[in-house]
C-alpha cells in the first residue's frame, strides 16, 4: 500500500467505509475550483501576461497597426493587464480565506466521528494500539498527518496572502513585504505538490483496495467495501 493512497475504510469503526457529511464535501470541491483558479492566475501571470511578454505583444501590434508608443507607455499597459489578472487572484485569495473560516467552524458542528482532530487522534492511538495491522494504522496516521500539513499550508497561505491584499493599510510593516511575499510563493508551490501528491494517491486507491473513494467525497460514503 502506497503511503500517499487515502484509506476508503474507517480503521476505528471495521467494515464501515468513512462517512463525509454534506457540508465537508461540499468544502472539499469549491475548495478545489478556488485553489485551482488562483494558481491558474499564477500561472496566467508568469506566462502570458508576465510583464516582458506582453510588452513585446502590445508593441508588436501597436505596430501592425500603425500607432506609437514609447516604451514606458508599453510597460504601463503590459503592468495593468498583470495587475488586472493579480485583482482576480486576490478575489480567489478572499474566497480561500472564507472557506478555511467555514472549515475551521465546520470541524467543531460536525459530528464526533467525522471531525479530523478526532480521526487524527483515533489514527495515533490506533497505530500505538495495534500490533496485529500496524501497517494499515500507521498508513492512516501518514495520510491524515500529510493532509494536517496542508491544513497548516493553508493557513499560512491565507495569512500572508491577506497581507499582501491589504499592504496599503498596513504600511507600518512594510519592511517585512518581500519576506512575507517570498513565504506565500513558497507555500503555494507546495500546496502544488500536495495536490499532486493528492490527486496521485486518489487514483492509485481507486486502482486497488479503495475503490470508490471518489464517489464516495460526493455522495457521502456508502454502506460495505
Amino acid at each position: 500500500m502506497a503511503v500517499i493512497e487515502p484509506v476508503r475504510m474507517d480503521i476505528v469503526r471495521p467494515g464501515k467505509v468513512k462517512k463525509y457529511s454534506p457540508s465537508l464535501r461540499l468544502w472539499h470541491w469549491v475548495n478545489m475550483i478556488v485553489i485551482s483558479g488562483s494558481l491558474i492566475t499564477v500561472l496566467i501571470n508568469a506566462t502570458i501576461t508576465d510583464d516582458r511578454t506582453s510588452s513585446a505583444i502590445i508593441k508588436t501590434e501597436l505596430q501592425k497597426s500603425g500607432a506609437t508608443a514609447n516604451d514606458d507607455q508599453v510597460r504601463s499597459a503590459a503592468h495593468a493587464l498583470s495587475d488586472s489578472v493579480w485583482d482576480i487572484h486576490k478575489y480567489f485569495g478572499y474566497c480561500l480565506a472564507g472557506l478555511l473560516l467555514f472549515r475551521l467552524i465546520l470541524e467543531y458542528f460536525e459530528l464526533a466521528d467525522q471531525k479530523f482532530i478526532r480521526r487524527l487522534k483515533s489514527a495515533y492511538m490506533k497505530y500505538n494500539a495495534v500490533q496485529k495491522d500496524r501497517k494499515t494504522a500507521r498508513h492512516e496516521l501518514t495520510v491524515k498527518l500529510i493532509y494536517s500539513v496542508f491544513y497548516v499550508l493553508l493557513v499560512i497561505m491565507v495569512v500572508t496572502g491577506l497581507f499582501l491584499a491589504f499592504e496599503d493599510e498596513l504600511r507600518a510593516y512594510k519592511a517585512i513585504r518581500h519576506s512575507v511575499k517570498e513565504v506565500h510563493s513558497f507555500c503555494m508551490y507546495l500546496v502544488l505538490a500536495f495536490i499532486t501528491v493528492h490527486l496521485a494517491g486518489v487514483f492509485l486507491a481507486e486502482r486497488k483496495d479503495s475503490k470508490g473513494i471518489v464517489s464516495d467525497m460526493i455522495n457521502g460514503g456508502s454502506e460495505g467495501a
